[in-house]
């Protein structure tokens, strides 16, 4: 089969269309093509790129026109201007330029620009007595033209710059702007025309479809009905293309970074932890101040968070367990330490934000959790980060705590590896000393990704008395907080923390999950 009868046999119904249309045109240009073919614009911009891509059309050049649209002024004065208003007013006899501006149908900012154009026209006059007067015999012709540029532009809804006077034109240029300007009355933007042309190919294709007399009145589907009466007898059916790859079925099923999350909680529920769980929102006791925070210091800033605009504070913090860590603040009361050594805020401590780090549910769980114990959180987090290829403004944090007689520093570095290694898959994994308010010793966990380099996945320690005693815990408490979002980059062979969150299906889909998933 030649080239031109396998195209027209393949064309898509639009494609019959035009070509019954346009094929025995030499030359064409957009505007005639949804003229003289019954298709829209953007049906007949997309068989000219069908058959531009099959080479059986080409552009013979390109020409830039201005359009010119209706602007806001001209909906909001389809049925009188500012000007006609004024005139209208002074027909009924002077009046002074306050009382003008006075007017339930236009703001007093278009009356008076109006105003000072009437006044340049000679139109308006002012008297004696200083009022304002229409001027006997004035011309009034330069507001009956805006009129009837007005209407024209407003009944056909859209014209081209070169279809009017050189005079209108210079008018619809002075009451316009091209780019933004809405208080206008008219609005005006380039539109790009083609001009097409024919190739040999399309010609070819154009008179195959004349001798085998496919019409453009194609039908796609066989219904009953036509089967019941017999009119697909005199029907002309669309061909079945069967060398089109069918479309893709993709199976549904949970997000790559969903998945991960779900096996880190199958995991850790499997190694006997329990889980922990909390509300996004927090007071500032439970975030910062039960974790021994201090309220005057520049630590705070470690977490910076987002604020809670309305309600601002929860309710006042009752109990022991609260005068407790005021007490600890104040003086160390109870926790061999001297504290921070400054007044405690109640009212600061209430202060609501959102969830800076998942630490704040160890604090929560602190007074209710049993001895030995271990508990885990998957907690979802908001710092005001500014976004990178390792950072978000929200993120996940698995959050843990062991309590017990035997727990040590040595035995948080074994756990910290085993996360590194069995939920990261991680290779390369160093630990480097840090500072924390609420953990001493206190460390920081980093592993080697193959394309970032070092990254840090979190930190971790061993809880302060500040921080135990007041919940009434007194044996050794090793706790860490680590970032999931980073630990899935590793484990799904990302180089992107934003590509977790990525809208491109396709790359979703082609993500590989990690064993611990399965």
């Amino acid at each position: 089969m030649a080239v031109f009868q396998s195209i027209a046999a393949a064309l898509h119904p639009m494609e019959v269309k035009f070509y019954h249309a346009l094929g025995n045109k030499e030359e064409f240009s957009e505007e005639e093509a949804v003229r003289f073919s019954g298709l829209s614009e953007q049906q007949v911009r997309t068989v000219i790129e069908w058959q531009k891509a099959k080479e059986c059309l080409s552009i013979s050049e390109s020409q830039i026109r201005i359009r010119v649209e209706p602007g806001e002024l001209a909906l909001r004065y389809r049925e009188q201007t500012p000007e006609e208003r004024l005139v209208e007013k002074l027909k009924g006899g002077p009046a002074l330029a306050r009382e003008l501006m006075q007017d339930q149908l236009f703001e007093q900012a278009e009356m008076g620009k109006a105003l000072g154009k009437l006044r340049a026209l000679g139109i308006i006059v002012q008297d004696e007595q200083e009022r304002l007067v229409a001027a006997p015999g004035a011309d009034l012709s330069e507001i009956e033209e805006t009129r009837r540029l007005l209407q024209l532009v407003l009944t056909k809804g859209r014209l081209y710059l070169d279809e009017i006077s050189e005079k209108q034109q210079a008018r619809v240029q002075a009451d316009s702007r091209k780019r933004g300007k809405s208080h206008a009355l008219f609005r005006l933007s380039e539109e790009k025309t083609r001009h097409l042309l024919w190739t040999e190919l399309g010609r070819q294709v154009w008179h195959f479809l004349q001798e085998s007399g496919r019409s453009a009145e194609e039908v796609n589907l066989l219904t009953p009905e036509m089967l019941a009466d017999g009119s697909w007898k005199n029907k002309s059916f669309r061909r079945y293309d069967l060398s089109i790859p069918p479309p893709r079925r993709h199976a549904a099923r949970k997000h790559p970074y969903r998945q991960f999350l779900d096996g880190v909680r199958r995991k850790l529920l499997a190694l006997g932890f329990e889980e922990m769980r909390g509300q996004l929102v927090e007071p500032e006791f439970w975030l910062m101040d039960a974790l021994f925070m201090p309220q005057f210091h520049s630590a705070r800033d470690i977490h910076d968070v987002y604020q809670v605009k309305e309600p601002t504070l929860c309710p006042p913090i009752d109990g022991q367990v609260a005068n407790r860590v005021a007490a600890a603040h104040e003086s160390g009361a109870g926790c061999q330490s001297r504290g921070w050594r400054t007044p405690f805020d109640h009212q600061s401590s209430r202060r609501l934000l959102l969830r800076s780090q998942g630490t704040v549910l160890s604090a929560r769980w602190l007074s209710r959790a049993s001895v030995p114990g271990k508990y885990f959180a998957i907690a979802r987090c908001f710092r005001p980060d500014e976004v990178d290829a390792t950072h978000a403004a929200d993120f996940f944090q698995c959050e843990g705590i062991v309590l017990g007689q035997n727990m040590n520093f040595t035995t948080l570095l074994g756990l910290l590896k085993l996360f590194a290694e069995e939920l990261a898959r991680a290779k390369e994994i160093k630990f480097l000393p840090a500072y924390f308010p609420f953990t001493e010793p206190s460390v920081e966990v980093h592993i080697r990704h193959p394309q970032v380099g070092w990254m840090e996945l979190g930190g971790a320690g061993v809880f302060r008395p500040e921080v135990t005693l007041p919940q009434g815990v007194t044996v050794p408490v090793i706790a860490w907080g680590l970032g999931l979002d980073r630990m899935a980059m590793m484990a799904l062979g990302l180089d992107d923390i934003r590509e977790l969150f990525s809208p491109n299906l396709s790359r979703v889909r082609g993500l590989r999950l990690p064993t611990i998933t399965e």
